[in-house]
C-alpha cells in the first residue's frame, strides 16, 4: 500500500484523507505544516515504496498424476495372488453399476486367469490398467493411513443390568436427502436431518440421541455390555455380537446422523490427558476404564452416531463394505470416494502399525467411512477379532497411494 503525507487539518485535508482511504493508502502520518497538495494526489509518484503485491496462489494440484509401474515401490515383489479374490469381488460389485462397461473387458478376462500364478497376475494388471499417483491439493503425495477391523461384542436380545447399552437401528424420523440428480458434484454426499414442523433441521447429535434413548425402544436391535466397545463398534462400522445363548449375530452399518466425526483421541490429547503416542484405540480404552464417570462426557464430544442393521449369515466372509461386497482382510481399504473410485485397485505404500517396516501391497477400494476424508487417505481393513483389533488400533501411518484404472477411466 502507498504511504502519504497530508498538509494540514483543514477541511480540504480531511476530504483528501477520505479520498486516500478509499483509494487504499494504508498508513497516514501525522500532518505537518506545509502548503496544501495539488488536487491530484501525488502519492503515486512514490509508489516504489509500496511492497509488491503477493503472487497469485498456485492452482490446486490435480488429484491424479500419471505414473509408471516402476514408480510403485515394491510392486514387483507383491504377492498378487493374495489380492486376487478381493479384485474379483470388486468386479462383482461393479457389475450392477454404471461404470461396468469400462471395467467389463478386464473383469471378463480375469475370470479365466490362473489365480495362483503371480507372474500372470502382474502381467494382467500391467496390460489392463494404468497407474495414477494420488496427489493432495498442495501437490504433496503423502497422507494418513489408519486401520479398522470387525470387533466381537457380548450382547443379548433383552435388556438387563449386564446388557444395558442399546445397539440402535435406523430411527423412523431420520431423513436422508440425495441431491446428486440435481447437483452431480454431490453424488458421494448425503444430507441427514429431521422434520420440525415444515422445516428440515439437523438430526440429533450423539449427546441428544443418548439422552433420548427411551424414545428409540422399538429400534433397539441388541443390548451389549460395554459402552466403550459399542462406541468403537460405531467407529468400525460393523461387527459381530455373541449372545448369551452362544448365537453369533452379525451387524453392519445402516445409516448415520449426519454429524461429522470428531476424534476422542485428539480431544484427550488437547486436554493433556494422553500423549499423541498413547492415543491409540488401546490407549483410549485404558483411559475409559480408569475414568468411568467421565466416559459419556468424552464420547459426547464426538457428535456423530451410527445406526446398524442385522446382516444375514455370519460365515467366514468379511463384513460388507460400501461397494456391497465382503471385505477381504489386509486387502480391502476404505477411501474417500470423491477422489478414489470404489472398486478400483490401489497400490498402497505405507508402514506396519507403529513401525517403520514397509507395508506395500495391492489393495481394493471397497469401503468408505465418515472419518475418511481427503485425496491421499485410506483406512486399512485388518479383519476380525482381537489380533486384527490390535493392529488396527495402533495404525496411524503416513503413506502413498496409486490408483490403477482401465484406460477409459483415465482422468482428463
Amino acid at each position: 500500500m502507498c504511504k502519504s503525507q497530508l498538509a494540514s487539518r483543514s477541511l480540504a485535508s480531511l476530504f483528501l484523507v477520505g479520498a486516500l482511504l478509499i483509494a487504499g493508502c494504508a498508513t497516514i502520518k501525522e500532518p505537518v505544516a506545509q502548503a496544501l497538495p495539488p488536487p491530484i494526489c501525488p502519492v503515486c509518484a512514490v509508489c516504489s515504496q509500496c511492497p509488491a503485491p503477493p503472487p497469485p496462489l498456485p492452482a490446486p494440484a490435480k488429484p491424479m498424476q500419471a505414473a509408471r509401474w516402476s514408480d510403485l515401490p515394491g510392486w514387483a515383489d507383491d504377492d498378487l495372488t493374495a489380492a486376487w479374490p478381493a479384485f474379483l469381488q470388486s468386479c462383482r460389485g461393479l457389475a450392477s453399476r454404471a461404470q461396468w462397461l469400462l471395467w467389463r473387458a478386464a473383469c471378463e478376462e480375469a475370470k479365466g486367469l490362473a489365480a495362483n500364478d503371480n507372474a500372470v497376475l502382474h502381467a494382467f494388471f500391467e496390460a489392463r490398467f494404468e497407474p495414477y499417483l494420488l496427489t493432495n491439493p498442495d501437490a504433496t503425495t503423502s497422507g494418513m493411513v489408519t486401520g479398522y477391523y470387525e470387533p466381537l461384542l457380548r450382547g443379548s436380545r433383552t435388556q438387563s443390568a449386564t446388557y444395558s447399552q442399546p445397539v440402535l437401528g435406523v430411527p423412523p424420523d431420520l431423513l436422508t436427502i440425495d441431491l446428486s440428480e440435481e447437483v452431480p458434484e454431490l453424488k458421494n454426499l448425503r444430507l441427514r436431518g429431521r422434520l420440525q414442523g415444515n422445516k428440515v433441521v439437523p438430526y440429533y447429535s450423539r449427546a441428544e440421541i443418548v439422552k433420548r434413548e427411551g424414545e428409540y425402544a422399538d429400534r433397539v436391535l441388541l443390548w451389549v455390555d460395554d459402552a466403550v466397545e459399542l462406541f468403537f463398534l460405531q467407529i468400525q462400522g460393523s461387527g459381530r455380537v455373541r449372545l448369551s445363548d452362544g448365537q453369533l449375530v452379525r451387524i453392519g452399518y445402516a445409516d448415520q446422523n449426519g454429524h461429522p466425526y470428531q476424534s476422542v483421541g485428539r480431544e484427550l490429547i488437547e486436554r493433556g490427558e494422553l500423549k499423541p503416542e498413547q492415543a491409540s484405540m488401546q490407549g483410549i480404552q485404558a483411559w475409559a476404564r480408569a475414568n468411568p464417570a467421565r466416559l459419556n462426557e468424552l464420547l459426547n464430544t464426538n457428535p456423530s452416531y451410527v445406526f446398524f442393521r442385522e446382516v444375514p449369515g455370519h460365515g467366514n466372509e468379511g463384513p460388507q463394505g460400501a461397494l456391497g461386497v465382503p471385505l477381504t482382510p489386509e486387502r480391502s481399504i476404505a477411501v474417500d470416494a470423491r477422489y478414489t473410485p470404489l472398486a478400483a485397485p490401489v497400490f498402497l505404500a505405507t508402514t506396519q502399525p507403529n513401525s517403520a517396516a514397509p507395508l506395500r501391497r495391492l489393495m481394493l477400494a471397497q469401503d468408505t467411512g465418515g472419518a475418511i476424508r481427503g485425496v491421499v487417505r485410506a483406512d486399512f481393513f485388518w479383519g476380525f477379532g482381537d489380533e486384527a483389533g490390535s493392529q488396527a488400533g495402533r495404525m496411524r501411518q503416513q503413506g502413498q497411494m496409486w490408483v490403477l484404472l482401465p484406460p477409459g477411466l483415465a482422468p482428463k
